[in-house]
């Protein structure tokens, strides 16, 4: 089964200090707390990227991790919108249908807005279809229409999906829901 473990972790940044001892399995998870708690910490250490000061991260069934940050233009390397869902390995025609994105194909991406920006990086993530896909703070700068259409993409997916949000609204009921607080990752009865 696809899955990812932290087992009792410590991820430290600086003199933050975060606690997990928790498991992600196939499905929607979505992560709470407030500004600061560590949901980016969090993302950074289910990626990958950031190694715990103490414990583990194990991935079982995991060959493809895939971490999109909050700020999209973080992703962004194509000269062109067309080129950046190619370079996905997107077909930009579809790709940029869905996203509402198809009369900007000869743009640079860095001239969109912030928001197409975002839809532009989550329709090319989704495609990508990684085993484990780490979205941190999607819903920022999307409109409704759009936060909406995201939630539904995310609860169709396949594999293990983690979102860190404070827009945890638009994302169905039956999702896994974990809380940050005081430092630790706690699944919410």
């Amino acid at each position: 089964m696809t899955s990812i473990h932290l087992d009792h972790v410590a991820l430290k940044r600086g003199p933050f200090r975060l606690e997990a001892d928790c498991s992600f399995g196939p499905g929607l998870h979505v992560v709470t707390g407030r500004i600061g708690s560590g949901k980016s910490t969090l993302a950074l250490a289910l990626a990958g990227v950031l190694r715990p000061a103490s414990g583990a991260v194990r991935a079982e069934r995991v060959s493809r991790r895939l971490l999109v940050l909050q700020s999209p233009d973080h992703h962004l390397t194509g000269a062109t919108v067309a080129a950046e869902a190619s370079s996905w390995g997107a077909d930009p025609g579809p790709l940029l249908d869905r996203v509402g994105l198809a009369a900007k194909a000869g743009d640079d991406p860095f001239r969109l807005s912030r928001g197409e920006q975002k839809r532009l990086v989550l329709g090319c993530a989704l495609l990508a279809d990684a085993d484990l896909l780490v979205l941190d703070e999607p819903f920022s700068s999307l409109d409704i229409t759009a936060r909406i259409r995201l939630g539904r993409a995310l609860a169709e997916r396949g594999g293990v999906t983690v979102v860190m949000t404070h827009a945890e609204r638009y994302l169905p009921a039956d999702a896994a829901r974990w809380r940050i607080r005081d430092g630790r990752v706690d699944l919410e009865a």
